[in-house]
């Protein structure tokens, strides 16, 4: 039986003059709107108490599970206001079945791919008015569940929180895209395999960010992981997917197996074979790809995720060396992939794969 996301209204919301305020440069991440998607799972009684709430703070018992076993499960999407003020999401089942994956890989219940798409669907209605509209602006969704059985021992929790809340952003480069400087990470590694590196949760990210500061004092905005065995293959970004396009039209990616199947990334290649190049999925050589930058076998590097899009990387560094991307500057295929994804997602653009997903 499907969740009703029935609406518990706010009685404080934000004043219209606020929200204005806020929407006028919204940032990423920093501002929230009015409301909450919320349902509770038990594991005698299963999916129930659902609802659109006033977003408050969570009480929780300094035994939850999820504050010493860190059980829990996150995704990201975006809801898009087209020109004609329409609102739209972008492949949201391909999220719904994300989650219900990294859940199952972190024995947390499944959450129905219906009942995570209605509470998104309300959650968008009651807050419509926090939609941005022009530019590259957003309203970010963020699904999560976390367990919060009270209990020290070492199982899956029985009592779990599902919760989604929404943030207005901007677009992601206020000044415009501009490539990046990459860390390839040495000492540290992001996933093994047989571990949680398909899963999108909260450790994966947790245990990047000593290697992304060690990125940043090495005057790089994020770091690149290599395989935990060899050392030897291109993992992934912190929170990005990468791709290499060579000199002889082919779009290259690390293949799934220890990465996030991003959403994005999924599109992306759809959209590479459709502007012909030669799509690839097969483990890069780290040694082979600073090669192939370096003589100008790569003619072009970017990475993508929900929040960036897809962003041209610029360089790598590392302890051996620094390798300059098609002369430090955005690559032309680059950015056409870049441009039909994002014309695709405002509404610029026919939909030709049905990707798209109307609420308003």
């Amino acid at each position: 039986m499907s969740l009703m996301f029935e609406l518990r209204r706010n009685d404080n919301p934000v004043s219209p003059q606020q929200r204005e305020q806020v929407l006028a440069k919204p940032g990423f991440g920093q501002y929230f709107t009015d409301h909450m998607a919320v349902a509770t799972w038990i594991a005698s009684d299963g999916w129930h108490d659902s609802g659109i709430v006033a977003r408050a703070p969570f009480s929780l018992d300094p035994a939850a599970a999820v504050l010493h076993y860190a059980q829990e499960v996150f995704e990201g999407l975006k809801a898009y206001r087209w020109e004609d003020g329409s609102i739209w999401l972008f492949r949201p089942e391909q999220n719904a079945r994300r989650m219900a994956a990294s859940a199952h890989r972190l024995a947390l219940p499944e959450l129905p791919e219906e009942d995570f798409l209605a509470s998104i669907e309300e959650l968008v209605r009651v807050d419509q008015e926090w939609v941005p509209a022009g530019g590259e602006s957003s309203l970010y969704l963020r699904p999560f569940m976390f367990a919060t059985e009270v209990f020290l021992g070492v199982r899956a929790a029985r009592q779990v929180q599902y919760c989604c809340i929404a943030s207005p952003a901007g677009a992601y480069f206020p000044r415009g895209v501009e490539p990046v400087d990459i860390w390839i990470s040495t000492d540290y590694t992001r996933a093994a395999p047989g571990g949680t590196g398909e899963a999108k949760c909260g450790g994966n990210y947790a245990a990047s960010l000593l290697p992304q500061q060690e990125a940043a004092e090495n005057d790089c905005s994020q770091v690149l992981f290599l395989d935990t065995v060899e050392r030897r293959w291109v993992d992934e970004l912190g929170g990005m997917n990468v791709y290499a396009v060579t000199n002889s039209n082919e779009l290259i990616t690390p293949p799934l197996g220890t990465i996030l199947e991003g959403v994005t990334r999924k599109s992306i290649l759809t959209l590479a074979d459709e502007m012909g190049l030669s799509v690839k999925e097969q483990p890069i050589d780290v040694r082979q790809m600073l090669d192939g930058v370096a003589s100008g076998g790569i003619a072009e590097m970017f990475a993508c995720g929900t929040a960036a899009v897809v962003n041209p990387i610029g360089s790598f560094k590392s302890p051996e060396g620094h390798w300059q991307v098609n002369g430090g500057a955005s690559g032309e295929v680059t950015m056409e992939i870049r441009r039909r994804l994002m014309d695709i997602q405002y509404g610029r653009a026919e939909d030709n794969h049905g990707w798209m997903h109307r609420i308003l």
